[in-house]
């Protein structure tokens, strides 16, 4: 499984436009690769252009922690890729528990998760 995060510059879990960076990794050849966020620091659209960067890697997968998303970028996103809904950490604790963040995976969102506040 391909799995897509968004980490800012202190190597933690981020909403998609707070982070620098967009990681992904493959559980299977355990390779990690980073990309340049596009969406990083956008106060308008931020979010949706930080998706579209995302889903173009074709991820299996994306982490989700508080505030991540918008109903814009989880509409681009939904059907289109598993979302694993985890507490903001360091990606080192993601790489190093992706196995069972993996099996928390699920197809769809509660609206609480992506709602504008």
């Amino acid at each position: 499984m391909k799995v897509a995060c968004v980490v800012d510059e202190d190597n933690m879990l981020s909403p998609l436009e707070y982070g620098s960076s967009i990681f992904l990794i493959d559980d299977e050849t355990k390779k990690i690769e980073e990309y340049e966020n596009p969406g990083y620091g956008r106060t308008h659209g931020g979010r949706e252009i930080a998706m579209a960067g995302i889903l173009s890697l074709n991820p299996d997968a994306f982490i989700v922690t508080e505030n991540s998303l918008c109903p814009g970028s989880y509409q681009m996103s939904f059907g289109k890729v598993k979302y694993i809904v985890t507490e903001e950490q360091p990606i080192s604790d993601v790489i190093k528990n992706l196995k069972s963040l993996e099996e928390k995976a699920v197809t769809e969102l509660e609206p609480i998760l992506y709602r504008e506040h």
